[in-house]
């Protein structure tokens, strides 16, 4: 197989898999999927060829990510995502906490919805800033 990138293109896809791989093995330990690091490793071994050699660095043997890449604003795109993922499960479990319900019944969606809706706007005018916990 052989795929053409521009190297706009090939710079968008290094940030999908570097994501892809930071969301599949960065919570995974020493038990990570090691398909997913090496397909990392070959799609970044084409930095160089491509004039992008400063996004690589040579460790062991291996290619991996440089810290000039890493420090280039890919973390805070997944901080974004993060940040919006935890507040969007966030406000439905609370809802569904309100309704006293894990499986809400069909008809009842609309309800959930407005519930979440409700938090999700408080999440966004106060962040974590309102939330308190009786322990």
């Amino acid at each position: 197989m052989q795929i053409e990138l521009t190297n706009k293109e090939f710079r968008l896809l290094l940030d999908m898999v570097y994501i892809g791989n930071w969301v599949l093995n960065s919570a995974r330990g020493d038990d990570r999927i090691e398909e997913y690091d090496s397909l990392e490793e070959k799609v970044f071994s084409y930095c160089s060829p491509a004039g992008m050699k400063s996004l690589i660095e040579l460790w062991r043997g291996h290619i991996y990510p440089s810290r000039e890449y890493e420090d280039g604003g890919i973390h805070e795109a997944i901080a974004d995502y993060e940040d919006a993922v935890f507040f969007d499960i966030l406000a439905e479990e609370l809802a569904r906490r309100d309704m006293d319900s894990e499986h809400v019944n069909p008809d009842d969606l609309q309800e959930l919805q407005h519930r979440m809706d409700e938090y999700i706007s408080e999440f966004e005018r106060n962040g974590v800033d309102n939330i308190s916990l009786d322990i």
